[in-house]
């Protein structure tokens, strides 16, 4: 299997998706415990919540799960919330703070992930931004998200369902967060936070510069909202999901509206 899939389009939004794969290559799967190979912190279906919302856009997916390498991590393994629980470039533990490896990799092992996978992934994504950047003149990086509401070792309480990042406004224009927390507060159905506990992370943090033309904004969803359960099986809800797609949809249109009209250069 490749470690990325690309699908591309001709406008000015890239979807970028590190979390959905849940392939393990030849010597990952048999060293992960039985909790690791649950697969438990997945970002379930999040493809299958997007597919098809605009017209145009590009998607790029890594296939590989996050457990090989986490594709939203600092290459150079620091921390994208010092002084909090989370997650390493290749997580020795799920959320929850159990371990999932009966035999950890090993630093070399790490370092031939990053080249084989990590830097696979984050080529094509580039590749993009850079190929529509030059179609539009400017290129909008959306980076798509899911997680469980409920987690006790990263966050207190619930999570709210929408949770948006642009590393405080550092990301991406003015414009594009004020549309996108504008519509999700728009919504009354579902609660939402402005650089939350999520505050964009590797991928946003790394793409975002608005001074060249590409901007990046983080949507980290509650699983929740489309989820029949935040457990295994991990099932699809189409009733949930279908009353999310919608708002999901006004997101990506009313950006690429500010995209090709100029109200972002």
């Amino acid at each position: 299997m490749t470690p990325v899939e690309v699908i591309r389009g001709d406008g000015p939004i890239v979807l970028g998706l590190p979390h959905t794969g849940t392939w393990l290559p030849d010597g990952v799967r048999d060293r992960l415990n039985t909790r690791g190979l649950g697969l438990a912190d997945t970002d379930w279906h999040v493809e299958r919540l997007y597919h098809g919302l605009l017209q145009g856009a590009t998607m790029v997916r890594a296939t590989f799960h996050r457990y090989v390498i986490d594709a939203n991590r600092d290459p150079a393994g620091q921390s994208l919330y010092p002084g909090l629980n989370t997650t390493g470039l290749v997580p020795l533990t799920d959320f929850d703070g159990e371990d999932i490896w009966n035999a950890p990799p090993t630093e070399a092992e790490i370092g031939a992930r990053v080249e084989t996978y990590h830097a696979a992934y984050h080529a094509a994504l580039q590749a993009e931004l850079e190929r529509v950047r030059a179609l539009h003149g400017v290129a909008i990086l959306y980076d798509c998200h899911s997680i469980r509401s409920r987690i006790p070792f990263l966050f207190d309480g619930a999570l709210p369902d929408l949770n948006i990042g642009t590393n405080h406004g550092v990301t991406c224009h003015r414009a594009i967060e004020t549309a996108v927390y504008g519509l999700c507060l728009a919504d009354d159905r579902y609660s939402t936070v402005l650089n939350g506990r999520f505050k964009g992370g590797w991928t946003t943090r790394h793409y975002g510069r608005p001074n060249e033309n590409i901007h990046a904004i983080q949507m980290e969803l509650a699983q929740s909202t489309y989820l029949a359960a935040e457990a295994p099986p991990w099932d699809y809800d189409s009733t949930a999901a279908d009353s999310l797609r919608p708002l999901l949809a006004r997101m990506l249109g009313r950006l690429a509206h500010l995209a090709l009209n100029g109200d972002l250069t």
